[in-house]
């Protein structure tokens, strides 16, 4: 098995999604330096700064959602100044919650270090999720 830091940046990125949709904790942790910032610009979401404190929040996310999936919809990869690569993908989330379907497109936009997410930045409406989950 190739190791995270081996691959490119937006493999790493593809793994980390692919950990989210799989509910696999452990390799979605892989994936991100011990740094990690995990941002959200979604009135419903909340930051939180650490591997260790991701790592504590992220079993009761990914247990809210049957069915989690993401689909990546498109990518740019851009190799920063500071040698520091950018990866933004547009992306689409389904899956049930509390019962209901939900479809949320967003785009997530990453920073990975030395082959790691050191940060990543997730942009979705949180009124499209209410409004799917019946909360609106």
């Amino acid at each position: 098995m190739t190791t995270v830091a081996a691959m490119s940046a937006p493999d790493v990125v593809l793994r980390y999604l692919t950990g989210l949709s799989s509910a696999d904790v452990d390799g979605v942790l892989a994936c991100v330096s011990d740094g990690f910032f995990n941002e959200h610009t979604s009135s419903l979401g909340s930051s939180c700064t650490g591997q260790d404190t991701y790592a504590g929040r992220l079993p009761g996310f990914l247990g809210q959602f049957d069915g989690l999936a993401y689909e990546v919809v498109d990518s740019i990869t851009e190799r920063h100044h500071d040698g520091s690569d950018r990866v933004a993908v547009r992306y689409r989330m389904t899956a049930a919650f509390d019962g209901h379907p939900i479809d949320i497109p967003g785009v997530m936009l990453f920073e990975v270090v030395d082959g790691l997410i050191a940060r990543r930045t997730d942009v979705w409406d949180s009124q499209t999720f209410l409004r799917q989950t019946g909360a609106a």
